[in-house]
């Protein structure tokens, strides 16, 4: 028969210039793919480097050990008998490509480059690349002399084609080409190709697996054909986490699905389809027909190959399958819980300190190691080698086997309490019960002394004493004082654990407080300089207090931690001015002088929406006419845009933080706005004014 087809696809936890770690992870999948009986193995995109190289990408050792890995590659036994498809920066003709090579049997069959460049978001394609931008055009690449040596070639292939086997027709896609208004799949698959391949690096926001899922199954909706789609997973080395979802479908059809997060460095998903299947759903698409007798032909790179066998007519089918998602929640549990566990295996620290408050933020990173510790549990239960070795590697015992969470967590999670003269008994008690329940390492401390140490060699050289505002002291008194306490502990910038030698990194939130923990209180500011930015990293700082609210209650069931149930119901607060009657008497969002929802509201227009002051009053007053005057929402969009503009300069220091919201005010890499504004907005809160005279005059006017 020869038409049933067995292809592969994976998802790899490959590492930024880890050569050789990836090198080995490349072949691990290759092999997994040939025991399942593929003859066509993909790979993610930029594998053989990783994909978050960034500016190394620009050194001439990057693109030398590629070529290095590809040698290796090329001369593996493993290597043989299946088309291997695998992704590398490529320099041709003193241009650096973005490029997938293919190669059979020790020859390189071609080397298609990138023809559309992420360059929005996270991404900075265009920096280092340049897109190959002759469509259906090819030209010879001269092979480096150590691949020639090995291959037998001179030339190869380079541009823009496809690969004509003795029974189908293969076609690539690299990532961004997909999200395109014209993905190249369009003209590939008019042209009779029967396979696309798509190579991604695409990472993890929450509720957007589905528009990846959805663009793959559409592609091949419309007019037929098989499509994979392999993806890295992990973290690479930065804020991103790329969480796999490695994919094959067929005909609109999903075929299999990929796990988008798990702890397995090396996932690799096959099916077996029939390609008469392809033929016999475009044959009765006239429309396509139609487009394809038109269709400008692609270069043809021939191979002498089939990934179909004579004899296959007992070979079982693969079936077609439902897409399982994860709600926000469970992705909260699962995206940073394996973020975390790469950072931490890969830093070769010994584990977290994170200084736990009692409220929702330092719960909710608190939940997220205790997350990863029940990941690692279960992954090691499954059989994982590579999990169980690093483990033992970061405890420090070769016969250490981990079996319960909470026991785990008590080796890698030390929680503190640091109290000071305003802290409650109540939030004392709520973390201390909760720390209790996970199973951390607990330490309670009073900072008082440093604090009136501070306080007091102030006043030695001013000769005054700085107030409170409820003992008479000025606004400025009472935030200085304010900051004294939250950046007393936090210099340290790193803990010992109790019992090891090595250092622990610092989990990230507010120190004893919630103040400046996650997403939301960064855009606005409302967080100490040097106190939660003073952390190596942070789990929670690209999530919204909503949507962290929500991953807290998911954890009171799944991991059976009722202590969260009573930092639920307790108001946010930092904690950091006297009690009244022994009570808290401050909370974030009078502090803040807006809600949380209004800010998540306010994040998401100035960074997705992409307006400024005019346009968020103008889109604001439709939204919010039931519940506001244009005159309160103009008085709410300017004291958001006063706020942030003047705290800007916080997010310049912000401690690394998981990426998983597209209106992260990360100034690093993702939010690139300046620090310094004119806080008083003058042109644009004049327009605003304007408008609002406008419409108060139109409403009298009806009113009349």
């Amino acid at each position: 028969m020869g038409r049933k087809v067995t292809v592969a696809t994976c998802a790899l936890n490959q590492w930024a210039l880890d050569f050789e770690g990836n090198l080995q992870r490349i072949l691990k999948s290759i092999e997994i793919a040939k025991n399942k009986g593929a003859r066509y193995r993909l790979g993610p995109e930029l594998e053989i480097c990783g994909y978050g190289c960034w500016d190394h990408y620009y050194e001439s050792d990057t693109l030398l050990h590629s070529l290095q890995v590809l040698a290796a590659l090329l001369e593996s036994p493993v290597t043989q008998d299946i088309i291997c498809d695998v992704g590398m920066p490529v320099m041709h003709r003193n241009v650096r490509y973005n490029c997938r090579v293919i190669f059979l049997n020790r020859r390189v069959l071609l080397i298609r480059p990138k023809m559309a460049l992420a360059n929005e978001g996270n991404y900075r394609e265009l920096r280092w690349f340049s897109p190959w931008s002759r469509s259906r055009q090819v030209e010879e690449y001269f092979l480096p002399r150590m691949i020639q040596d090995l291959t037998n070639q001179e030339t190869v292939p380079f541009g823009d084609a496809v690969l004509a086997t003795r029974d189908t027709c293969i076609g690539s896609e690299i990532c961004e080409e997909l999200w395109t208004p014209h993905s190249p799949h369009v003209d590939m698959g008019l042209d009779g190709v029967e396979i696309f391949t798509n190579a991604s690096g695409s990472h993890h926001v929450l509720r957007k697996a589905h528009a990846r899922v959805d663009l793959v199954s559409m592609a091949t909706t419309k007019s037929g054909g098989i499509y994979l789609l392999a993806n890295q997973k992990g973290c690479d080395g930065d804020r991103l986490y790329y969480d796999g979802c490695a994919t094959i479908a067929m005909n609109g059809s999903i075929f299999a699905q990929g796990s988008q997060f798990s702890l397995d460095d090396v996932e690799v998903l096959t099916a077996t389809l029939d390609l008469e299947d392809v033929r016999s759903y475009r044959a009765e698409i006239s429309s396509r027909s139609l487009a394809a007798s038109r269709v400008d032909p692609y270069p043809r790179v021939k191979v002498d190959f089939a990934l179909s066998s004579q004899d296959d007519l007992l070979l079982p089918l693969s079936e077609p399958i439902e897409w399982k998602y994860h709600s926000p929640a469970e992705e909260i549990s699962l995206g940073p819980a394996c973020w975390l566990w790469d950072f931490l295996r890969r830093s070769q620290q010994a584990g977290f300190f994170l200084p736990l408050s009692g409220g929702v933020d330092s719960a909710a990173t608190a939940c997220l190691v205790f997350s990863m510790c029940y990941l690692v549990c279960e992954a090691v239960r499954n059989g994982n080698r590579q999990v169980l070795a690093d483990i033992r590697n970061i405890v420090g015992q070769a016969t250490y086997t981990p079996q319960d969470p909470r026991d785990l967590c008590g080796r890698l999670l030390t929680t503190c309490y640091m109290a000071s003269e305003n802290s409650s008994q109540e939030t004392c008690e709520r973390a201390r019960a909760l720390a209790q329940q996970i199973g951390s390492h607990h330490i309670g401390l009073s900072i008082d002394p440093a604090v009136k140490a501070v306080v007091g060699i102030f006043s030695l050289v001013t000769g005054k004493h700085p107030l409170f505002a409820v003992h008479g002291g000025s606004s400025r008194e009472n935030l200085a004082l304010q900051n004294v306490q939250v950046r007393q502990p936090r210099g340290r910038g790193g803990l010992g654990h109790p019992r090891t030698s090595k250092e622990n990194a610092v989990a990230s939130t507010s120190l004893r407080s919630d103040g400046g923990g996650e997403m939301d209180q960064f855009l606005l500011g409302y967080l100490t300089k040097y106190d939660c930015s003073s952390a190596d990293i942070n789990p929670i700082g690209g999530i919204s207090k909503t949507d962290l609210r929500a991953f807290v209650q998911l954890c009171v069931q799944r991991f059976q931690l009722p202590a969260l149930c009573r930092i639920l119901s307790a108001p946010a607060t930092a904690e950091l001015e006297p009690l009244a009657d022994g009570q808290v008497s401050q909370t974030d969002e009078e502090d803040m002088g807006m809600t949380y929802a209004e800010l998540s509201v306010y994040g998401r227009l100035r960074k997705i929406a992409k307006m400024g002051p005019y346009s968020m009053f103008c889109k604001l007053v439709n939204m919010w006419r039931d519940s506001c005057t244009p005159r309160q929402v103009a008085e709410k969009v300017k004291q958001f845009f006063s706020k942030y503009s003047t705290n800007r300069h916080k997010m310049t220091t912000l401690t690394p933080a998981y990426h998983a919201e597209s209106y992260s005010p990360d100034d690093n890499r993702f939010d690139l706005r300046p620090f310094l504004y004119n806080t008083g907005w003058p042109w644009q809160f004049r327009c605003i004014e304007r408008q609002v005279l406008q419409l108060e005059g139109s409403g009298q006017q009806d009113l009349d």
